[in-house]
């Protein structure tokens, strides 16, 4: 079974390089107008796919919702595939957290698998939830399937399948609506 993982459209905060989180932004009109230029791509290409799941964040879900009326594919919001919790440094540009929690930010950044930004969450914290809610996607289907998730959700399953260390994870990174085909296999260890 494969697992289309889609990073949500553009919103204003990503535009302006603040960090989101778990902080609920809607999609601005570039997310919007990405988003339906997703669904053209999608529906041009092979992908085949029986369900979407969705974030329950309003960014992931307006992306879902593009895709589901141009696919007639249902979309179902799940709770654990949302973005990072990043606490307070959520509404800061990542140059602001690190000038105003310089201590904590070194911290994270150099042990940042394990380590919480200021009053939020680890990638480890984040990864056993995104993957408790992906087995239960995968127990429940078998066919393929679109995850519309977050940057960081896929980025850190990525170095969780390829063993990659965390503090290398940008290599992963994504941009938005972009397409991330995962095995289902490789999640069920």
């Amino acid at each position: 079974m494969r697992l289309y993982f889609i990073r949500h459209g553009q919103t204003d905060w990503n535009n302006e390089g603040k960090i989101q989180g778990s902080y609920d932004i809607e999609l601005n009109d570039i997310g919007v107008n990405q988003a339906v230029e997703l669904s053209k791509r999608v529906l041009d290409s092979n992908i085949k796919f029986s369900k979407i799941y969705s974030s329950k964040q309003k960014r992931a879900l307006k992306t879902a919702e593009i895709l589901r009326s141009n696919t007639n594919v249902d979309y179902i919001p799940l709770d654990g595939l949302e973005e990072m919790n990043l606490g307070d440094w959520e509404g800061l540009s990542w140059k602001e957290a690190i000038d105003k929690y310089p201590k904590e930010y070194d911290e994270w950044y150099h042990n940042r698998r394990y380590s919480k930004s200021h009053n939020g969450e680890s990638y480890q914290e984040m990864l056993e939830r995104v993957l408790e809610a992906l087995h239960k996607i995968i127990s429940i289907n078998n066919d393929d399937v679109v995850i519309v998730t977050h940057s960081a959700v896929i980025m850190s399953l990525q170095c969780y399948i390829t063993d990659t260390p965390f503090d290398k994870m940008r290599i992963f990174q994504t941009d938005n609506v972009s397409i991330t085909e995962i095995d289902s296999a490789d999640l069920m260890c």
